[in-house]
């Protein structure tokens, strides 16, 4: 991946602005030092309602995130992984409360947020902003740059010192691009630039936290690179605490600090970035890194296998008890298929939600494999000697990493098409309501 970061402007800074204000970043760093918990999530449940007949009955539930804990610390990047409609994006929006949870807590800076209402949530705006996926439909076609991006302050009553337009214009050049498209309108920039103005917007209060959803999925691998850079640029200089959710792998290692890897509602690792790539430990996790690519001319023609997993992710309308990847499993026993195992910390800075880990001791000794586990996976070689055992096109749809890859399946699948899709004027609105 590219490290140009030629695009930012690196002595631009956002400048002081009123008592009114958000917080400058050695206020930040003084509220919530380096390594103190800044988002802490209990629990997390929202089930979307399944409803049919003429009256509208609930006959079930979709299970989108179904009971998941981890914590942010202040200054650090969380990013989270996971196959296509695993809940990713309903846990970002659930965590920046645009979805208001079915269980658990959300709790930021000690303050349980949970159950907060507009009123409510709208002093908490400054410090918890998203950056969206789609930079076509987060943008309100109708309002010029100046006007979405000037939206915040108007919101919360900020006068920056030297006005509001003097403020923006100094955000569109931190964010790369020209002070001048100030009275531009969204369908005049390319898809990256469009990108950079809803980043320049998630920034406008000073935050303390961004939840970032897939923000580079939609933008060429040329882009992406850029984009990576400049939130690594911003990070530094403001001090801000990322969320960032991604099917990338790639990009996940590289701007994550500690990964999460989601799996139909629920978190099965969660390590520093290191671990879980150096030695991870649920098979989802194995499955998922040996489908990563290396980009490594020296490494051509020598052997690597790749986990192909078969068969569809189960529906989150019913998930499978106990374990809810055993159906997909080589190591699946019975224990997996009557007891759900819980995230537990086996080694240092490493937690997993497993019987039979790898790299670890087995939590469930003298389990027997069950006969269909062995049949729930393939193994192919790849290399000079195997380059015949490759996949198929057809097989290679199966594998984890293919699923993740497609935006438009992320799109569609995502909670099982309960949230569904937020139009430009809706998406604009729910972004200046924070």
């Amino acid at each position: 991946m590219s490290e140009d970061k030629g695009v930012t402007d690196n002595d631009a800074a956002i400048p002081a602005q009123s008592k009114s204000a958000a917080p400058t970043k050695a206020a930040l760093n003084k509220d919530a030092a380096p390594g103190e918990v800044l988002l802490k999530v209990s629990g997390l449940q929202k089930h979307f309602p399944i409803r049919s007949g003429v009256l509208k009955r609930q006959t079930g539930s979709v299970k989108a995130v179904d009971g998941i804990d981890f914590d942010v610390r202040s200054g650090e990047t969380l990013g989270v992984v996971g196959e296509s409609g695993c809940g990713k994006s309903t846990m970002g929006r659930l965590i920046t409360r645009l979805l208001e949870p079915t269980g658990g807590t959300v709790e930021f800076e000690g303050r349980d947020i949970t159950h907060l209402g507009v009123r409510g949530m709208r002093p908490m705006r400054r410090d918890v902003q998203m950056i969206f996926q789609d930079p076509y439909s987060s943008l309100n076609p109708r309002h010029t740059v100046g006007g979405i991006i000037s939206a915040p302050f108007k919101l919360q009553g900020v006068n920056p010192e030297g006005g509001i337009k003097k403020e923006v214009q100094r955000l569109l050049s931190v964010v790369g691009l020209n002070p001048e498209h100030y009275n531009r309108y969204p369908h005049e920039f390319s898809g990256g630039q469009r990108q950079r103005i809803g980043i320049a917007r998630a920034l406008a209060l000073n935050p303390k936290l961004v939840v970032a959803d897939e923000p580079v999925s939609a933008l060429d691998v040329s882009i992406q690179a850029q984009v990576v850079n400049l939130l690594d640029d911003l990070q530094q200089e403001l001090g801000l605490t990322y969320v960032i959710i991604a099917h990338d792998l790639s990009v996940i290692r590289h701007v994550s600090d500690r990964i999460a890897v989601m799996y139909l509602g629920k978190i099965v690792e969660l390590a520093d970035r290191k671990s879980l790539y150096a030695a991870p430990m649920h098979p989802y996790t194995k499955a998922l890194m040996s489908a990563v690519p290396v980009p490594d001319p020296k490494r051509r023609g020598m052997k690597s296998e790749r986990i192909l997993l078969k068969g569809d992710v189960p529906s989150p309308i019913s998930p499978p008890s106990g374990c809810r990847f055993h159906t997909r499993c080589w190591k699946a026993t019975e224990v997996c298929k009557t007891q759900e195992p819980v995230l537990v910390e086996l080694k240092p800075g490493q937690r997993v939600a497993c019987h039979h880990p790898e790299n670890a001791p087995d939590q469930a000794p003298g389990e027997a494999v069950l006969p269909e586990a062995r049949e729930s996976v393939e193994i192919v070689t790849i290399g000079e000697t195997a380059t015949a055992q490759e996949p198929a096109a057809s097989d290679a749809a199966e594998e984890p990493a293919a699923a993740e890859a497609s935006d438009a399946s992320d799109a569609s699948s995502e909670a099982a098409g309960a949230e569904g899709e937020t139009g430009p004027d809706d998406t604009a609105q729910e972004s200046t309501d924070k």
